[in-house]
């Protein structure tokens, strides 16, 4: 079930970003796409999904990735919807 969730978060996030099929998976540090990765992070880390369950589906679609790389993405997309300010504020 867990994956199926993160499938779809995964394909979601490439579409939100404009990514071609598979870029989201690239050992880039292009900022389009580290934020769509930080992204698809903290959206499966608030559904709540265990890190190490993350981690193993990052690593089944080819891209090995670290606990604490996973907690820093999701921290900079919590830090960043705090700090925006919203239509209200504006």
């Amino acid at each position: 079930m867990k994956k199926e969730i993160y499938s779809q978060y995964k394909i979601e996030v490439v579409r939100l970003f404009r990514l071609k099929d598979g870029e989201i998976l690239s050992k880039t540090k292009r900022r389009d796409i580290v934020d769509a990765r930080n992204m698809l992070y903290y959206l499966c880390a608030t559904r709540p999904m265990r890190l190490r369950d993350i981690q193993e589906y990052m690593k089944e679609d080819g891209y090995d990735i670290g606990h604490s790389s996973i907690i820093q993405g999701v921290k900079s997309v919590s830090y960043t919807h705090l700090t925006l300010p919203t239509n209200r504020e504006v």
